[in-house]
């Protein structure tokens, strides 16, 4: 905790998921944050889905309702070949640590039991904190950080990203926190002293408390939501792997087609590496004249 991490302020919406690379197996994308950005564009480089499909699972917690930007009803399940593989919980204010779990750690375990995907991308967005300046979320770092331990507890393979966080102090926090969590390595309460030490006054301490208002979520709605998602991923039928085949090393293909013959320093080598002896002429193009 040195210095302040310099992008804590990027967001995403699903039309800004255009560009990124492409994941050849299944993948669960996975959104602790209060807004709707399942499609993940940190600063330093872009991973995206642009059009959800079967090789790829979107869930996403977060605020519904009178909140940028608009998106993530429970009903958004996907499109076309994608419809049931958009998993949205949609919540209101006041979210605690206790309601939070309830709602992740049994969908999260339901799909890890139907979709069983090979990967997972965790955005890990501080937004959903108590005292951020945007969310209206009321948890932890405990509370918040519980899902990552849980997640990482599949033992499948897990890229973890950053993502929302308004109030840059509580950002700082929860990534370090976090991190330590994923080592397994304890770290202590007290913040030690730094060049932005003033920025976690008074109490200079790592873990956040949550603030006595009101959780607007209630038990019946949290149940609804709970049961439909469940509902939702009973019905889906698990996405086909995508076989992958390793590569063979260069120095292995070269003696494959020794055995075939190739590549033995014959005549007929120079014509299957098109050299100018080998290389049939066509009229449309130009070459030197040979003496």
């Amino acid at each position: 905790m040195d210095s302040l991490p310099e992008h804590a302020f990027i967001g995403a919406k699903q039309e800004d998921g255009s560009e990124g690379c492409r994941v050849s197996r299944r993948l669960s994308l996975i959104s602790l944050v209060c807004n709707k950005s399942s499609y993940l564009r940190p600063i330093s480089f872009s991973l995206s889905t642009p059009k959800p499909t079967s090789l790829s699972l979107s869930h996403s917690l977060h605020k519904y309702g009178d909140f940028f930007p608009g998106t993530g009803h429970i009903k958004d399940t996907g499109a076309k070949e994608g419809t049931g593989f958009s998993v949205n919980a949609p919540l209101t204010s006041g979210m605690t640590d206790s309601t939070y779990e309830d709602i992740f750690k049994p969908v999260m375990s339901k799909i890890m039991e139907v979709y069983r995907p090979g990967a997972i991308v965790l955005q890990c967005g501080a937004d959903s904190l108590t005292g951020d300046r945007l969310g209206s979320f009321n948890l932890s770092l405990r509370g918040h950080a519980e899902c990552v331990k849980f997640t990482k507890s599949f033992g499948v393979p897990t890229l973890v990203l950053g993502g929302g966080g308004y109030t840059i102090r509580n950002v700082a926090r929860c990534w370090a926190y976090e991190t330590s969590v994923l080592l397994g390595k304890g770290i202590p309460n007290e913040v030690p002293y730094n060049d932005y030490f003033e920025y976690y006054a008074p109490d200079y301490k790592l873990h956040l408390t949550p603030e006595p208002r009101e959780n607007m979520n209630t038990e019946a709605s949290l149940n609804s939501v709970r049961t439909e998602l469940l509902q939702q991923l009973q019905d889906l039928q698990g996405a086909p792997s995508v076989q992958m085949q390793e590569v063979p090393p260069e120095f292995d293909l070269q003696k494959e087609k020794r055995a075939e013959g190739q590549y033995d320093g014959s005549a007929e080598d120079e014509v299957r590496q098109g050299t100018k002896e080998g290389r049939k002429e066509h009229e449309a193009e130009f070459y030197d004249q040979q003496d």
